[in-house]
């Protein structure tokens, strides 16, 4: 018994020596980015960082608010204050062609899929109301309503892999499942009645008025993402708005996980997912490389949702794309709400 206490003893000094010692060179790793001689490397750790749910506080213990705030200033998008014009937006939906096509995208630090999808009609939002304290994995969304296809969708409140409750607003087959307005800058993103893509800023609005902006625009199915440039977060919405890219200042962003959604002028919807943050190497997509991505493939009006750890896509009973490494690698992160496709 001794002897088994002895030699537990070293492997549990072997396993903290060896966790104390990735930590060390975690810590001088980020030290040096921060405070080397690179400052596009510590530009790119700040606006990454700030753009994930759990570790952005790690810009706030390596650089100073004022740096931080100089930082996303320089590497931000410019404001666009353009609505959507309805008008350039056919709806005449063409039976010929196959609901959904499937494409593969690259870059120089993400791989990822564009799913288009070539009917509007057939996405709805799939979501686990009534709320409880977890969400399902995309995986059992889009099963469970009985879709082909699913897609992360809105932001939510963030604890570990909960994933429970979004945040912003929650519309599904026309019913309001959710208002909660406690973050600035939201914006309602999804498809009204002429299945039409609807990108619309939420701000300085109370919820009664949101409850009136929902029935007068007809919104069927709709979530929520957040715009906000500052010491604490570097959200962004609006990719393209009626053909015109978004313009950005500096990098405009850093790099990780998203998830997009355009529609094109004959009504597609495009849907993009990209990897990053460590998924087959790769640190992830900027927002140049979704806004060219989503002109590419001729969006006429794009957004950004929710991204990182729970950007995914499902489809055919399977991942195409899911950004989480470590055991979630084949699955996704809980979530409260995703946008499906239905073939039905």
């Amino acid at each position: 018994m001794k002897k088994f206490l002895k030699i537990l003893g070293k492997v549990f000094a072997f396993v903290g020596v060896t966790v104390g010692m990735v930590f060390v060179c975690l810590l001088l790793t980020i030290t040096l980015i921060c405070h080397g001689p690179s400052n596009s490397a510590k530009e790119l750790f700040a606006t990454t960082i700030l753009e994930t749910g759990q570790l952005k506080f790690l810009a706030n213990v390596f650089l100073s608010k004022d740096e931080i705030e100089g930082i996303v200033s320089k590497n931000s998008l410019q404001d666009m204050n353009a609505e959507i014009d309805e008008n350039l937006i056919e709806t005449n939906v063409d039976k010929t062609k196959e609901l959904i096509e499937i494409h593969e995208v690259n870059g120089n630090n993400f791989e990822g899929k564009m799913m288009i999808v070539n009917d509007p009609s057939k996405i709805s939002l799939a979501t686990t109301y009534p709320w409880g304290e977890y969400g399902k994995e995309l995986g059992v969304l889009t099963e469970e309503a009985g879709a082909i296809a699913g897609v992360n969708g809105g932001i939510y409140y963030s604890s570990g892999n909960k994933g429970g409750r979004p945040l912003g607003v929650t519309v599904s087959n026309g019913e309001i499942q959710d208002i909660s307005l406690g973050l600035a800058g939201l914006y309602l993103i999804g498809f009204d009645e002429n299945n039409l893509l609807r990108v619309i800023s939420l701000d300085g609005m109370n919820k009664a008025q949101v409850e009136e902006l929902i029935k007068t625009e007809k919104i069927r199915d709709a979530v929520a993402f957040q715009e906000e440039a500052s010491d604490k977060n570097n959200h962004f919405v609006k990719l393209i708005i009626n053909g015109e890219k978004r313009e950005l200042n500096g990098m405009g962003s850093g790099a990780n996980p998203r998830t997009a959604i355009g529609q094109r002028k004959d009504g597609s919807v495009l849907i993009l997912v990209t990897d990053g943050r460590g998924k087959n190497g790769h640190l992830g997509a900027t927002a140049s490389d979704i806004i060219d991505i989503m002109a590419e493939y001729g969006a006429v009006n794009a957004a950004n949702l929710d991204g990182g750890s729970s950007s995914s896509l499902y489809y055919n009973h399977e991942y195409l794309m899911t950004s989480v490494t470590f055991y979630y690698a084949n699955s996704s992160w809980r979530l409260p709400t995703a946008f499906v496709v239905k073939d039905n």
